[in-house]
């Protein structure tokens, strides 16, 4: 039920950009049409005045230089079509002339517009002039009425007009297919994402679709394609780390259940060794719980930070004493050293103990006898570096990459409490606190693991 909906919610969308895009097409070419048509037509009517005019003017000026005098320059005007017949009794009167013609003495002869015959017509009324030898013999006014077009004039302007209306409907069907073309471009990606995320929905989380263009499409589909395989990499690591967790789990508590089954059984007999196995193993849960927890904590934000100035050396010097007992049993030299004029800097000193007992425990875990393990503060640029550097086994390239995963099963990431977590906490703690944990390390060359953190108040003596 679900496909078919979504199906047709995008079919909606294509006919909406389609018809939008047809809307606009067709406003467009409707303007452009009409002002064609507007355009095209008063400068044709301007043509035919100025051709009509012409003729006009050249009939009624031959005409005066054969005959001397105006009498009978109607009849030549109608002969040359320039005049409409004679008004019969009962007949439709005439069209308003576009033209008119007047005597030296200002008065009508050719009657047009608003000049009647015999009106005398004011001087401030100017036309064209007619001149015979020199002698102004008449004036030719322009009424401002359209002369009446004939069958060829007529045929031209409908030809004109047929050819914007085919260009008109041709341009509005091309508008509708580049318009559908455009719609369906537009709605392919959305589509894919539509398919992809259903897909997502159904709990198969890593989907890619094609990035088919550079645009913001393109630039959608980069980051879908980004949250798929993020999403599905935090699904498998929630998954392996559900998975290593239980594993944890199991074991201590296998051991509990074995011990308690054989003391109820009368099997073993109860001794302070064996309440210690058991009492180590409670101790590994508790660690397992608590590491979680941070996990969980910092995950949601919720974990709080206590910040106080701390003085690096002091931080280091307990870290050191926590280990120095541990470090003496495995012939390890654990040193510490402090850049000197090192002031307090502003952090949680708890949490940053942590992460440093994660990773001299690691240290320890992984140097051999008569190695060292060097504990070290300085000043870089207007931040505090603190480092744990080991002459240990090192660790592989290919293991480098995911060493602070919480859910790689590597044994590089598993401090001494061996739940697995150890590095991933201490990531997430120096995040927390605004900086930054890197590893640098080869196989055979030992580890080095840097604590960048950076405070505004930090400052050098």
């Amino acid at each position: 039920m679900l496909r078919p909906y979504g199906q047709n919610k995008i079919m909606k969308l294509t006919q909406k950009l389609t018809l939008a895009f047809l809307l606009v097409s067709l406003i467009a070419i409707g303007l452009a049409a009409v002002f064609v048509w507007a355009t095209t037509s008063i400068e044709f009517n301007k043509y035919i005045v100025d051709q009509r005019q012409g003729q006009f003017v050249a009939v009624v000026t031959e005409y005066y230089q054969a005959n001397g005098s105006w009498r009978g320059v109607d009849v030549a005007l109608r002969q040359q079509g320039l005049l409409p017949p004679v008004v019969q009794p009962g007949s439709k009167p005439p069209e308003p002339q576009p033209f008119a013609l007047i005597g030296p003495n200002r008065v009508v002869i050719i009657p047009g517009g608003q000049y009647p015959p015999g009106q005398k017509v004011p001087d401030a009324v100017t036309g064209i002039p007619i001149e015979v030898g020199g002698v102004l013999v008449g004036t030719v006014l322009t009424t401002g009425q359209a002369p009446a077009r004939n069958v060829i004039e007529d045929r031209y302007l409908a030809s004109i007009n047929q050819s914007l209306l085919v260009a008109a409907l041709g341009g509005a069907l091309i508008a509708l297919l580049l318009g559908l073309f455009v719609a369906r471009s537009l709605t392919h990606p959305v589509r894919e994402l539509t398919a992809a995320t259903r897909q997502m929905a159904r709990g198969k989380l890593e989907q890619r679709v094609p990035v088919r263009s550079t645009d913001e499409l393109g630039e959608l589909a980069q980051s879908f394609n980004q949250m798929s395989a993020d999403l599905a990499r935090a699904n498998q690591s929630r998954r392996q780390m559900t998975a290593d967790i239980a594993h944890d789990l199991r074991n201590p508590l296998t051991v509990i259940g074995g011990y308690l089954e054989s003391l109820k059984d009368g099997t073993l007999k109860a001794s302070p060794e064996r309440f210690e196995t058991m009492y180590a193993e409670v101790q590994h849960l508790e660690h397992l719980v608590e590491d979680l927890r941070t996990l969980s904590l910092a995950d949601s934000g919720e974990l709080v930070l206590h910040r106080q100035p701390v003085a690096p050396g002091e931080l280091l010097g307990r870290v050191a004493a926590a280990y120095r007992h541990q470090a003496e049993q495995q012939k390890i030299d654990l040193r510490l050293e402090v850049e000197p004029g090192l002031t307090e800097t502003s952090l949680d000193p708890e949490r940053i103990e942590q992460v440093l007992g994660n990773l001299v425990s690691n240290a320890l875990r992984y140097t051999p006898e008569a190695g060292e393990i060097r504990l070290a503060a300085r000043q870089v640029g207007e931040g505090l570096l603190l480092s744990v550097q080991d002459t240990g086994s090192g660790i592989p390239p290919e293991v480098i990459p995911h060493i602070f995963e919480r859910s790689y099963r590597g044994d590089f990431s598993r401090s001494g409490n061996e739940s697995g977590l150890g590095l991933a906490i201490a990531k997430s703690i120096v995040e927390l606190h605004g900086g930054s944990l890197r590893v640098e390390s080869a196989p055979g060359a030992g580890s080095l693991f840097l604590i960048a953190l950076t405070d505004p108040d930090y400052k050098r003596e």
